[in-house]
């Protein structure tokens, strides 16, 4: 047996995020009240109330999967499977994939966890990257090399974690027609999709671009409810059969009332609401941490993040990434995510959908250790 490749920023911000004073890890928006998601139907909660507290359908819902079955052009309930979280719909659908010694390309910087489960599964793994010196757009060139016969599955994530890049549709054509010419399968991760830093519109998905797709959802990023832990996974019926028996030995379901409030949070008149509650914490957080960067001169830099509530923040100091989190979690009592978890050294990963008192007090600490350093 190889040896286990632990999913490095998972179990980092699983070990500090509940103690830390000011958490400015996460990627998704502050999270919603319960009592916020059942203001937007009433007597939805007498509902609940009336609920059997029993195994909700291993698959999701009907009304649940009707509701994101709207989200993909094209799609109906049966094309779509829920997991628990996106993290178990990636899990599962490469496991059904890939055998062990075939083949995935995987866009970097990107969300590790594919990364992991690849290493510790015996896929090999080879990588594209995202450039930086172009405004974090995609290698198409080194791609179209890396793609053969030999590749399997194509993986991205886009809105990109943890850049926040959008892909144009010229550049989702061409990883389309690389992946068509070879038969390759693409897995793409889209659970930023909704929270756009510009206008009304919504980045648009991979699934019904090409017959051997899977499109990734959940409600943590976009809808800030991670504790739902609500995932899906959208594509061809004969594959998601595949994840699904999968789906039985890991999860089997997600709860009934987690499906129950998801198809409220999904249904056409709430879901427009929650995505302008994200925006709005996007919109006006980026200009805070914007502010606070600028008050930094050239020690911080950060190409300005499409969508997420993230940015991946360049420094100029002399500490190595994980170093200089490791000194702000327990000199400071705050959490970032170190570019060393995204293979780019020199980087922090930072929130900023936050409480504007909460996300400029976490800030205010960060600027006291950027100051020792530089003095």
């Amino acid at each position: 047996m190889t040896e286990f490749q632990p999913f490095e920023m998972e179990r980092y911000m699983s070990l500090y995020e509940q103690t830390v004073d000011y958490n400015l890890s996460e990627s998704g928006v502050h999270p919603m009240l319960l009592s916020e998601l059942l203001d937007y139907k009433k007597g939805f909660l007498e509902e609940l109330l009336g609920t059997e507290i029993n195994y909700a359908h291993a698959n999701g819902r009907p009304e649940l999967r009707e509701n994101i079955a709207r989200l993909y052009p094209g799609a109906s309930a049966d094309n779509v499977l829920v997991t628990v979280g996106a993290i178990e719909a990636n899990f599962n659908s490469i496991q059904a994939l890939l055998r062990p010694g075939e083949e995935v390309v995987m866009m970097l910087p990107n969300y590790m966890q594919l990364w992991g489960v690849a290493k510790n599964h015996g896929y090999r793994v080879k990588s594209f990257s995202l450039l930086e010196r172009e405004g974090w757009i995609p290698d198409l060139e080194r791609l179209e090399k890396l793609v053969t016969a030999e590749t399997k599955l194509i993986a991205l994530c886009n809105p990109n974690n943890p850049t926040g890049y959008i892909m144009k549709k010229p550049e989702m054509e061409s990883i389309v027609r690389i992946a068509s010419r070879h038969g390759a399968w693409i897995l793409a991760d889209e659970v930023y999709s909704g929270a756009e830093q510009e206008g009304e519109a919504e980045t648009p998905s991979f699934y019904g671009m090409y017959e051997r797709v899977l499109a990734i959802g959940s409600m943590s990023k976009a809808y800030g409810l991670p504790g739902l832990r609500t995932g899906w996974v959208a594509g061809p019926r004969e594959i998601l059969d595949q994840i699904w028996a999968r789906h039985e030995y890991t999860t089997l379901s997600a709860t009934m009332l987690s499906n129950k409030l998801t198809a409220l949070a999904l249904s056409e008149k709430v879901r427009p609401a929650i995505i302008r509650r994200t925006r709005d914490y996007i919109r006006r957080g980026y200009p805070v941490l914007k502010e606070w960067m600028e008050g930094h001169g050239s020690v911080l830099s950060c190409i300005p993040p499409q969508a997420a509530a993230i940015a991946f923040i360049k420094y100029d100091l002399d500490i190595n990434s994980t170093a200089l989190a490791k000194k702000l979690l327990t000199g400071k009592s705050v959490l970032v995510i170190p570019g060393d978890h995204f293979g780019l050294d020199r980087y922090l990963r930072v929130s900023f959908g936050l409480p504007h008192d909460y996300l400029r007090a976490g800030l205010d600490r960060i600027s006291e250790v950027i100051r020792e350093i530089r003095e």
